[in-house]
């Protein structure tokens, strides 16, 4: 093993004195420290010149707000489909309960850990293998997948927000969370045990998160009587109905459920038009298996761009938000910030060597709501509907140019049909799997 030397006195002198004899990098310290990195950085031209304009909007109201939670997953997915709602129902402003969705997530995320965590310790997996200390650390954090939101969907439903509205903990979940992780901890270090009665231990583990989530979250309507006034004044009263029945009503008509997920996995080791899944990854047991098609990024274009332009609905995707954002503005660009400029260093990776050292994984999902499409058919930049509130972007809907979707966009959801014959015969095919901890496991 080579050996880690000390920064020494006359190499910290020498880093001294080379920032000292730079009156740029002299001028580039005053800016920052008194303006901060992202003013300093911002590149004036390319930020004043990405249009806000699109061939193709897709309306779909205010942007929703999802607070201090790691919910985009499940806020751009009740997204798609409430703008299914909307149109079924006649309304013009509607949205979906995402504190429910929430719940039922959470609650079947308890059983699959402690089930999962069962078989592993029945399988002889030590307590501090990587994969359980993987597991441990991973538990019961918000994000997650298209499938498993649609899994949600399919065996609870959706009730409308104001029948089971937000509490203080879905707007904020870091200590309802901190409370479920302990207790599950507690439950595994038991079911480890000498002589555990662990059918026993994951009995009263789910009880107990049970009663965590409903102190939470409030208890959840197994029924509820639906009225509504439409957007012309015209009343309807459905009567008694239940969350699911009000799924299959008000949104089934776009068959959701059956969409696939591509995602640009752009490691040379995995080839394209083959599925990748991701060992001990999802939330309802027995649900569909949380599984991608990897895909040519321009084939995700396509056909995104093929639901906005002629189906005219909202498309789900997943990206790594974090990259050249301009939060405020509400703009994505991959030149918008001049980091290498302003530091002297060069921040050139591929995506693939993003990917590959840590560089770069998916972390947050929204919903396209429009497209730019150029007289040749290509597509020049992307509207986004995002769940940051109104009081940013354009009232909360970001552009993206698409030389950033390229980059940084990782997964989107779309109707089976829209794929080439090959790739439809792929998704018959097993998937390549792949550890828990691999990057195309990241959850939005």
């Amino acid at each position: 093993m080579a050996e880690i030397t000390p920064l020494n006195a006359e190499a910290l002198a020498g880093l001294r004195d080379g920032f000292e004899a730079s009156a740029v990098n002299r001028m580039a310290m005053n800016a920052v420290t008194a303006a901060g990195v992202a003013k300093v950085a911002r590149n004036y031209d390319r930020a004043r010149l990405l249009q806000r304009r699109f061939s193709t909007v897709i309306d779909n109201g205010d942007a929703t707000h999802q607070d201090r939670s790691g919910r985009c997953w499940l806020f751009s997915s009740l997204n798609v489909a409430r703008f299914v709602a909307k149109k079924n129902l006649g309304l013009k402003e509607f949205e979906f309960s995402q504190n429910y969705a929430m719940y039922y997530d959470k609650l079947e995320r308890v059983n699959y850990f402690l089930k999962d965590v069962a078989a592993l310790i029945a399988a002889g997996e030590p307590a501090d293998s990587r994969l359980m200390q993987h597991l441990l650390q991973d538990v019961m954090g918000d994000g997650g997948q298209w499938t498993m939101a649609m899994n949600v969907y399919k065996k609870y439903g959706a009730v409308p927000k104001d029948l089971f509205p937000e509490t203080e903990s879905s707007k904020n979940t870091g200590e309802m969370n901190t409370q479920l992780r302990h207790m599950l901890h507690t439950a595994v270090a038991r079911m480890y045990a000498k002589g555990a009665d662990i059918d026993q231990i994951i009995a009263e583990a789910t009880a107990a998160g049970h009663r965590i989530l409903t102190i939470h979250l409030g208890e959840p309507p197994v029924s509820f009587d639906w009225e509504w006034t439409d957007k012309d004044g015209v009343f309807h009263r459905d009567g008694e109905i239940t969350p699911q029945e009000f799924w299959k009503k008000y949104v089934g008509s776009a068959d959701l459920e059956s969409y696939v997920c591509l995602v640009d996995d752009p490691r040379a080791e995995h080839p394209k038009g083959r599925k990748i899944a991701i060992e001990h990854l999802g939330n309802v047991a027995g649900g569909d298996a949380t599984e991608y098609l990897n895909v040519p990024n321009q084939l995700m274009k396509d056909c995104v761009k093929k639901i906005l332009v002629e189906e005219g609905i909202p498309v789900w995707f997943g990206a790594d938000c974090h990259p050249f954002m301009d939060r405020e503005n509400g703009a994505w660009a991959t030149d918008l910030f001049e980091y290498g400029k302003l530091y002297d260093f060069d921040f050139s990776l591929d995506k693939e060597e993003r990917v590959r050292f840590a560089d770069s994984a998916m972390n947050h999902a929204m919903a396209f709501a429009g497209v730019d499409v150029a007289e040749d058919g290509s597509t020049r930049r992307w509207r986004v509907e995002n769940s940051w509130g109104t009081k940013i972007a354009d009232k909360g809907y970001f552009t993206m140019s698409d030389d950033w979707f390229t980059e940084y966009v990782y997964e989107v959801a779309v109707p089976k049909a829209l794929l080439p014959a090959e790739y439809q015969a792929a998704l018959e095919e097993p998937a390549i799997s792949l550890p828990a901890w691999d990057p195309m496991g990241a959850l939005a």
